[in-house]
């Protein structure tokens, strides 16, 4: 039969067989204590540990009770986004309606103006009416009416002059409102990627406090932090989508006063050309 190593270091006698025999001892306690160091250096490596209260382990992720749990300064920049998707929507709500009615308006005043031959009509045909094709009529008349004693050469300049002051404030009326979506889709992502530094700089503050890094417990804060960078998205997305919507209705009505413009120039112009007409056929013939 075969001996073992405790065997035949026993079978060896003297200090020789002693030191043996320790040697084996130590060898074999090494043996059995390594699983249980390898349990260890696991847990470390992973983060998990038994010892961690169940007090502090999350229990609802929900968006409601992670703003609650968030940090004051990322619940600030959660509001604030809020805030200004609040204000994206109402912009965008009251803004159709003013387009919409603007629009209604440019169209039926472009189709009066067409209609009419001389520029008295046209002021006759909008009298009462205020809109930028009633503005583009008056200040017409009224220049006209200005230089009634001066030489119709340089009229035209001088209306054309006119209406292009009421093209740029019927063009700064329609765009109110629009610069603010500008910068809410501009700044809104950059203000959620701050609440989400911030949420993760904490995060990384609690670890440390706590000295673990097992993941239900360091998940939470960072769930809070992505949270804002979310947030910053859902308010940048429909306000860049809203603020493109809009420049391209303003552009378009902006193209429909021009055309307005251009038609009361003719009124105009061929206001002058009877009354040069009228005034040739008045004078007797050499």
């Amino acid at each position: 039969m075969s001996m073992s190593f405790p065997q035949r270091a026993a079978a060896i006698p003297g200090r020789r067989r002693r030191i043996l025999a320790g040697l084996s001892t130590g060898f074999g306690a090494l043996l059995a204590a390594l699983p249980s160091w390898a349990q260890q250096s696991d847990a470390a490596i992973t983060g998990e540990s038994s010892a961690i209260p169940a007090a502090i382990l999350p229990h609802n992720l929900s968006v409601w009770n992670m703003f609650l749990a968030a940090d004051v300064v990322v619940q600030a920049v959660m509001i604030s986004l809020i805030f200004a998707s609040i204000v994206t929507w109402t912009i965008f709500v009251a803004k159709s309606l003013e387009l919409a009615g603007a629009w209604r308006h440019m169209h039926s005043g472009r189709v009066l103006l067409h209609a009419s031959r001389s520029l008295q009509e046209a002021i006759q045909k909008f009298h009462g009416r205020h809109c930028p094709m009633a503005g583009l009529v008056n200040a017409a008349n009224e220049e006209v009416l200005l230089s009634a004693d001066i030489p119709g050469e340089g009229l035209k300049e001088r209306v054309i002059s006119r209406l292009e002051r009421v093209e740029s404030a019927a063009a700064r009326a329609v765009n109110r409102g629009t610069g603010l979506l500008a910068t809410i889709g501009a700044t809104a992502p950059f203000v959620g990627l701050f609440g989400t530094v911030w949420g993760i700089m904490n995060s990384f503050i609690g670890i440390s406090k706590m000295q673990t890094t097992n993941l239900a417990v360091v998940a939470p804060g960072l769930a809070e932090a992505l949270l804002t960078t979310a947030f910053g998205l859902a308010t940048a997305i429909p306000a860049v989508v809203i603020y493109n919507y809009f420049a391209r209705m303003v552009a378009g009505y902006k193209g429909g006063v021009a055309d307005a413009s251009a038609e009361v120039v003719r009124l105009v112009s061929r206001d002058l050309d009877f009354q040069y007409r009228s005034l040739m056929a008045a004078q007797p013939a050499a």
